[in-house]
């Protein structure tokens, strides 16, 4: 639907690119899209339900983890049950609102993820650094600030963007993603997008630039002083406590920086939903399975869960 203004007409309602016009190759990549994302609410609810039922788990870290795999679940599912819709039927449409609505949360909850990385990195440190005071310094209050400060960072950040976007009028329908991004939704814009693209790039070093350099600078003080631990075995453990973080953070890090912190000239539209395709699927899959793969204590946890559960069903 189109609405006119003088000469020039502009759109209320969009579209997103298909991606495929072939049937049978839409309905495989329905099937293939739903696997991925009920795999993903299954593992993240998994970690979530273990961390606040089991209580082993009660250190800094796994309320961490936790509230990580909250954040995954929350910012999947913004994105894949629409994007469902559109891969079955490549005619439905999204209102200007309801792609907002969307571009707010996907926004928001991504950089509350990235904001709870830093500060899990941070909760590494002080594990390491100050192990007869991790106890002392990482209190349940201070974690559930941190928790929340991240949240409310995201969303000023992601509310700032998406209205200075839709303050914009639109003069094209279709979206070539499969997401109300930021990058795609400003090409359909009409007019000098030159100052939302420089808000986009300060957000995005805000979001992704400090964040991890925060996370650098707390590994670089975590290798001093593991360095300084004089056992093989106790350096070795406290390596490997860290792997899965970093691993996690490398991931996301990488695939969001190539995505937004690209000049405009080097950022390829179709490049760009493909790496979309990373961070949306792969990396709320691989969180769990990182973490409970590589961290005895997690899988140790959803063994008795699963223990608990088939004892639990009557005979």
């Amino acid at each position: 639907m189109h609405l006119g203004h003088g000469n020039q007409s502009f759109t209320t309602e969009f579209v997103f690119h298909p991606f495929s016009s072939v049937p049978t190759t839409q309905q495989l990549l329905f099937v293939l899209f739903l696997l991925l994302y009920l795999t993903i609410v299954i593992s993240n609810v998994s970690i979530l339900w273990v961390v606040c039922t089991d209580h082993t788990l009660l250190s800094p870290m796994y309320f961490f983890l936790g509230s990580l795999s909250g954040l995954e679940l929350c910012y999947t599912t913004v994105v894949v049950p629409q994007m469902l819709v559109s891969v079955w039927d490549a005619h439905t449409t999204i209102s200007v609102g309801s792609c907002g609505a969307q571009m707010f949360f996907f926004v928001a909850l991504g950089s509350a993820d990235c904001f709870l990385l830093a500060v899990m990195s941070y909760d590494r440190y002080v594990a390491i650094r100050h192990p007869l005071r991790y106890a002392l310094i990482m209190t349940r209050q201070l974690c559930w600030r941190l928790v929340v400060a991240s949240l409310f960072l995201g969303g000023l950040l992601s509310l700032e963007l998406t209205a200075l976007v839709f303050a914009l009028p639109f003069c094209s329908r279709q979206i070539n993603h499969f997401l109300c991004d930021v990058p795609p939704v400003l090409r359909l814009a009409c007019g000098d997008t030159r100052l939302h693209q420089t808000v986009l790039f300060s957000v995005g070093v805000a979001v992704l630039a400090i964040p991890f350099l925060l996370i650098c600078l707390s590994y670089a003080l975590i290798t001093a002083a593991v360095l300084r631990i004089r056992s093989a075995e106790g350096r070795r453990r406290a390596f490997h406590t860290c792997s899965s973080h970093l691993t996690v953070v490398l991931l996301q890090y990488g695939c969001c920086g190539l995505v937004y912190l690209r000049p405009k000239a080097d950022s390829a539209e179709d490049e760009d939903r493909q790496i979309a395709l990373i961070y949306t699927f792969v990396t709320p899959l691989l969180n769990p399975l990182i973490y409970s793969l590589r961290n005895k204590d997690i899988r140790q946890a959803l063994s008795r869960a699963v223990r608990r559960a088939l004892a639990s069903q009557p005979q």
